[in-house]
Formats: structure tokens, sequence, C-alpha cells
């Protein structure tokens, strides 16, 4: 059976952001390749096993005759991809290469005669990796490993270290504007404080006061009259 695990590590390098969003989000997309990926490739089991030269077979159309097979292989071959695995361990991989009439770089049918030489790059587990080896025409097996791709994964690297920086430029700015936006709330809620102080100040009754005094008069001191002698 196969290896799951390492199909669902596998990613083309030209392959589509699946993760990126139609809307500017907050997020942080999955980087497609680990910080240190030449010490992941020398010392995980997996690529431990599968950077050792060994036997590989073809594993598409088991069903199909014999010659149904080869042709189909060899016409996958040509469309610029295939199936392989590896068959002491059984690990699949699912091989896409960049094959033409002009470009042999990816598959060479030119090279040794009745075997394909292919050379197919791609992620794994987040290592670049590249699968290189050889599959008989006919009897549809041959020999192949598994190396790290140090052209590819310096290219990873770099894009990654953007991603990083980029991610964490986001973040400060975010941070700023979280900021900003208290300071701002702040300074409104400040402003409403003293404004409600004025407005209550503005609605207390005055403070009762003494009426005026008018002016001081001198009393007017009415003398009785005199009461005179009475003339007979």
């Amino acid at each position: 059976m196969g290896d799951p695990a390492a199909l669902a590590g596998m990613l083309p390098f030209d392959s589509i952001g699946l993760y990126e969003q139609p809307k500017q989000r907050f997020i942080f997309k999955m980087p497609r390749v680990v910080p240190d990926q030449k010490s992941k490739f020398e010392t995980e089991d997996l690529f431990k096993r599968l950077s050792r030269e060994s036997e590989v077979r073809y594993t598409g159309y088991r069903d199909r005759p014999p010659e149904e097979r080869q042709m189909r292989f060899t016409s996958g071959c040509r469309e610029g991809h295939t199936e392989i695995a590896f068959t002491a361990t059984g690990t699949n991989l699912q091989l896409v290469f960049d094959h033409s009439p002009y470009n042999n770089r990816g598959c060479d049918f030119q090279k040794e005669t009745g075997k394909a030489h292919i050379v197919s790059r791609f992620i794994m587990n987040g290592v670049c990796v590249r699968w290189r080896g050889w599959i008989d025409l006919e009897r549809l097996d041959g020999v192949g490993c598994l190396e790290l791709d140090e052209e590819r994964a310096a290219i990873e690297d770099a894009a990654l270290r953007d991603q990083i920086e980029r991610y964490n430029q986001r973040l400060r700015d975010f941070e700023d504007k979280q900021r900003a936006y208290r300071e701002h709330g702040e300074e409104l809620r400040a402003h409403s404080q003293v404004h409600a102080q004025r407005c209550h100040q503005a609605r207390q009754p005055p403070h009762p006061t003494h009426p005026a005094h008018p002016h001081a008069t001198h009393p007017v001191h009415i003398k009785p009259h005199s009461q005179g002698a009475l003339i007979s």
C-alpha cells in the first residue's frame, strides 16, 4: 500500500495558491516549506529511505493488459506526468515534469534505449526535492531516488522569509491601528466627560442671594405740633 503521508505532503512548484482568499484578511498563509529544509531531509526517516537508490515501478492502470499499460506509460511521460512507487517501502509518488519535443529535461527517451529517464521537482513534507531515476519501457520498472533540490530550496527559503516579514509588518500595522484607536477613544471619553460636567453645571439653579438693600435714608421724625397757649 502507498504512504498517505508522502502523497499528502507533495506540492508542485507551480501550484495555485489554494489558501489565498479573494479578500484581504488578517491571516497567515500556510508556508510551503519548513525553515531548515536540509536538516529535515538529512534527519527524517522517510527521506533517509527514499534518498537511497532503490527499485521503483509504474503503478498506473494496474487492471489493464501489459501492452496497454506500456502505451499508457509512454503517453503519460510525453504529456509530462506519471505514477511510480518504491517497491521496498510502498511509497507512491505522483510525478509531474516538463516535457516537450524541444525539452527533455523532465523526461528523456534518448538518453538510453528502451528507458525513460525522468527528473521531477516538487515539495514533499515542506522540503524541496527532486526525484531522479529511470523506468524500463517494457518491464515498467526501474531505479530511482529522492535528492534535495538545493536550488529550489534557496528560492523557497527566500519566499518564506519574505512571507514572514510581510506578516510581521501587517501585525505591526494592526497593532499601531489598535493603539491609535484606543488613544482616540480615550480622547473622546475625556471630551465627553468635560462636556457632561459643563452641561450639569448649566442645569444647576443659581445660589440664593440676599435682596439688595434700598438706599439708606434718614428717618423722618414728625414732631407733634406744639401745643400753644389757648387764647381766650
